[in-house]
């Protein structure tokens, strides 16, 4: 199932991403910036490192529901 993600480094959301799961969704993101995926490090099931930066997922907010 599809869903939307927010991409998020540190407290602050970069981008949304639609995929099948948080961990695609950064991936995705971090690919979409021109990183190659040998320099992106997987550090769990939402997020990646890029030289040293931190990326995670999370659900984005459907209408009325605050974000995670």
């Amino acid at each position: 199932m599809i869903r939307r993600y927010e991409i998020r480094s540190g407290r602050r959301t970069v981008s949304t991403q639609e995929s099948v799961s948080p961990l695609q969704a950064v991936v995705d993101y971090a690919r979409s910036l021109g990183y190659k995926d040998d320099e992106i490090r997987r550090l769990g099931v939402d997020a990646v490192s890029w030289r040293g930066a931190r990326l995670s997922a999370v659900l984005a907010p459907t209408d009325g529901q605050p974000a995670e």
